[in-house]
């Protein structure tokens, strides 16, 4: 079998057919492979985590305390229930992994589908090169090489693997290329899970205590520029506040700011020059610049943009129009808290939906009357580490959920298993039909076992 390279130069034909014949074989259904897959993936974080720093650092300027945080645990592994429904792995899945996370979102999902007994072909962003390599040169070294394959290479590579079959794809990246994805897999059925970005809202209710308030925009700025400087699909995009509670939450926001990040590196670079300049023309439209209140300067030798706060930006204009992806933060108030709900409901529907609030119909109007693809109160983000819950988009910010017993479910068939006896059988099920015949079986239909009873043995109820 030729090397991942060589693939690269043939079009991946042989790959596929490898992978295929590694599942067809069996080898990936067994419960010790999986096992030995999974504590593969366990040692490799464990031996290299110096290394995932390194490469992080390389990539995206991130520090390792927040590399710590967001990439280098073990992603937890659930188990499957049976009853009368049985799992079973999909066959040969295709996982696209993005640059802002390059790390996790390889392996999380890399985990639910080891765990489903699937083959597997993991696609890094190209975006993150040191990220690709390290996953390509270190997967083969703790994983099954022949059932588990890392593909290196740019948006022509990508397109070459969608030109085979696969049984599953997901893909983590921007709507556009979410859309090729399906486009592609449509010639073959193959079905798509979709992550994608979106604008995060977080709305921030009027709190009473100055500690509560403190908190809130300590976790908001956490959420916002200690999680790649912004550049994080659950990353707060905007926040919705009240007009008379605006002035203070932006003092907050700057004096916490300057407190947090006190040196250059604790906060991650934007990725390369062309979404520098993409941040930057946000900026300069004029009556952008006019809503600066606080930060704004950017550095294109360094590739970073000082965190920036605008207030009450044009609601049309791209800040507000687009997924920022990035370290500005728009500030859009409301007359009443509750106005923000319908403000958001005249929105595409968002991966994650933040509030920070004490008011209990206020949390319960944004579960009833909003949809995303989450919602977190008092906090954000964290909700991404939780094996417990699912995640995932809906509409436009995507379909299909993982993480935890979820991830070995996306990557898993769900066959439903009837299984019955000789002992006993019901001849009012079969021709030649009578009266007697439809009312028994009319009693069945009703759940009326004591008429269908009472039927069999010649009597009426």
């Amino acid at each position: 079998m030729g090397s991942v390279l060589e693939e690269v130069a043939l079009g991946f034909g042989g790959l596929a057919g490898d992978l295929r014949e590694v599942y067809e074989s069996g080898r990936t259904r067994d419960l010790e492979w999986r096992r030995s897959q999974l504590r593969g993936l366990v040692r490799l974080l464990e031996d290299k985590e110096e290394g995932i720093f390194d490469v992080l650092r390389a990539d995206l300027g991130k520090h390792r305390a927040e590399s710590f945080r967001d990439e280098a645990h073990a992603p937890l592994v659930a188990f499957p229930a049976t009853a009368l429904v049985v799992p079973e792995p999909l066959g040969v899945v295709l996982i696209f992994s993005c640059w802002n996370l390059p790390i996790g979102l390889a392996l999380e999902p890399l985990s639910g589908a080891l765990a489903a007994g699937n083959a597997v072909v993991v696609k890094p962003s190209e975006l993150a090169p040191c990220t690709s390599a390290f996953l390509a040169a270190n997967i083969p070294k703790y994983l099954d090489p022949k059932a588990v394959k890392v593909v290196e290479g740019g948006a022509d590579v990508g397109d070459r693997l969608m030109e085979h079959r696969w049984d599953k794809v997901l893909f983590t990246g921007s709507s556009r290329v979410g859309r090729l994805i399906m486009t592609k897999a449509a010639k073959h059925l193959t079905p798509v899970a979709l992550e994608l970005g979106s604008k995060c809202p977080c709305i921030v209710d009027r709190l009473d205590s100055s500690r509560d308030s403190q908190v809130a925009v300590n976790r908001i700025i956490g959420a916002k520029w200690s999680t790649c400087s912004g550049q994080a699909c659950i990353a707060i995009d905007y926040v919705l506040v009240e007009e008379e509670f605006a002035p203070i939450l932006i003092e907050l926001l700057k004096s916490t700011l300057k407190r947090f990040f006190t040196k250059p590196e604790y906060m991650a670079r934007i990725l390369n020059e062309k979404h520098f300049n993409r941040l930057s023309s946000l900026l300069a439209d004029s009556r952008v610049s006019a809503s600066v209140v606080h930060g704004g300067h950017c550095n294109p030798k360094t590739l970073s943009i000082e965190p920036t706060l605008l207030l009450n930006p044009p609601l049309d204009s791209d800040i507000m129009t687009e997924e920022i992806f990035g370290p500005l933060l728009p500030i859009i108030t409301v007359k009443k808290i509750e106005d923000s709900i319908t403000f958001l409901k005249s929105k595409p529907k968002p991966l994650a939906i933040y509030a920070f609030t004490r008011n209990e119909k206020l949390k319960r109007r944004i579960i009833e009357e909003t949809s995303s693809g989450s919602v977190t109160f008092n906090d954000a983000i964290v909700q991404y580490g939780m094996d417990s819950i699912p995640f995932g988009g809906v509409g436009h910010s995507g379909f299909g959920q993982y993480h935890g017993k979820y991830s070995f479910e996306m990557f898993s068939h769900k066959k439903a298993v009837l299984k019955r006896s000789f002992l006993i059988e019901f001849l009012f099920r079969y021709p030649p039909w009578d009266e007697s015949k439809v009312g028994m079986l009319r009693h069945v239909y009703r759940f009326d076992y004591v008429s269908l009873f009472l039927a069999l043995i010649g009597l009426r109820r």
